[in-house]
């Protein structure tokens, strides 16, 4: 007996402030990949279709978009951080670097 199927795999790739094209909010939205995999004997083996949406933070809204869209969003996103992982520009208040120029917590 061979056991086969499916498994879906949901990546949320970024959280980006759109107006809504549902409530017309502007709101925060989610980037989220669905990825749906073949699997044999429980064991994912190759993706078969890939899904690109971002999902409206303040009504729920959902809306479909084409892998081209994402691409861009997430190119805009990352643009954005300016390298920054928590998403705070250096020189902004909050940040502080010590008097050599560097930041404390960094070792």
């Amino acid at each position: 007996m061979i056991i086969f199927g499916t498994r879906g795999y949901l990546y949320q790739l970024a959280v980006l402030t759109l107006v809504c094209g549902w409530c017309g909010n502007p709101a925060a939205h989610t980037l989220r990949k669905r990825v749906t995999k073949f699997t044999l004997f429980f064991v994912p083996l190759f993706p078969f279709s890939t899904k690109f949406a971002t999902q409206c933070t303040f009504c729920g809204g959902e809306q479909q978009i084409p892998k081209e869209q994402a691409d861009q969003l997430l190119a805009q996103h990352a643009a954005s951080q300016q390298g920054n992982p928590y998403g705070q520009p250096q020189g902004q208040p909050g940040y502080a670097p010590n008097a050599q120029g560097r930041n404390p917590y960094q070792s």
